[in-house]
């Protein structure tokens, strides 16, 4: 660490530091700390601190990536997702707070995901770039309002604006944000069956016992998948999802931290600290490991 760092950050990361290897030896992985959006243009700097992280001789067969984002672009898990699997074995998900939208399907691509009771997910609502390719925004409400125009058209009651609006439609955009929406669908489908869902082996409670085929898995993956991406259900993009709601309503396993009170208290000192040191650099991005640093 730089010797011109300023003593009070350097108590600050060594606390992290400490904090992460504490994390890691409780639940026996790699940690990494993801704050920020999940675009395209942080995947380089994402790809080379896994590939950092795996070559070290002391590497463990399993990855936990402490996630804290409001969302982002499919695209850019998908490829995330392939960098992890191709160096770890095993993949878990650590929320200590929110992974909202494609953070959520990014736990979904894992084996195990780990919340407290204040933890939250999010709908899975995929953002992408704007016209100007400034800003990422939410393509589900995009596609809501265009579906409700249409109808409103179809009734003959939409008015001379909204028909206005309807008629200066970019189509190239409008399927690009179906596309968007397809691909996360399509991605929680197939990480959950694969993934989430390998051992589930034998049904719990509707004929206990008997064998799970890959079948109902990817019917149970496409529920899931559905109720998530549904706006209908969840009226915002920013709509919170507990633990509670993803276990009970969800039927999703989700490993509670709390129940460790150790690993809780390492969990908490570990993100709380970082993301308020983050947050205080007024950092937007940032990639954690205090072996990279």
């Amino acid at each position: 660490m730089a010797s011109t760092m300023p003593l009070l950050d350097r108590v600050i990361l060594d606390t992290v530091g400490e904090a992460e290897a504490q994390v890691e030896t409780a639940l026996d992985c790699d940690v990494l700390y993801y704050y920020g959006e999940l675009r395209t243009s942080n995947f380089t700097f994402f790809r080379d601190s896994i590939e950092r992280l795996a070559e070290r001789a002391d590497k463990r067969d399993a990855l936990g990536l402490c996630l804290t984002t409001p969302g982002g672009q499919a695209e850019a898990v998908e490829r995330m997702v392939e960098v992890i699997r191709h160096h770890y074995n095993s993949f878990y998900a650590l929320v200590p707070n929110t992974a909202m939208s494609a953070g959520t399907i990014f736990c979904m691509a894992a084996d195990k995901i780990y919340m407290d009771y204040s933890s939250a997910l999010g709908p899975i609502d995929p953002q992408v770039p704007d016209r100007e390719n400034r800003v990422l925004v939410p393509a589900l409400g995009y596609l809501d309002k265009v579906e409700e125009l249409i109808q409103k058209s179809n009734s003959d009651t939409i008015s001379p604006a909204e028909f206005q609006m309807l008629q200066s439609l970019d189509l190239a955009m409008l399927r690009f944000y179906e596309q968007a929406k397809e691909l996360s669908i399509n991605l929680l489908k197939k990480w959950l069956a694969e993934y989430k869902f390998k051992n589930w082996t034998h049904h719990r409670t509707t004929n206990p016992g008997t064998p799970v085929t890959q079948d109902e898995r990817l019917v149970r993956a496409e529920e899931i998948a559905t109720k998530l991406s549904d706006n209908n259900l969840w009226h915002s993009h920013g709509r919170m999802i507990g633990m509670g709601t993803l276990r009970s309503e969800m039927r999703l396993e989700v490993e509670d931290f709390s129940d460790d009170s150790e690993l809780h208290a390492h969990v908490r000192r570990y993100a709380d600290t970082l993301t308020g040191y983050i947050e205080r650099h007024g950092q937007a991005f940032t990639i954690f490991n205090r072996i990279l640093q």
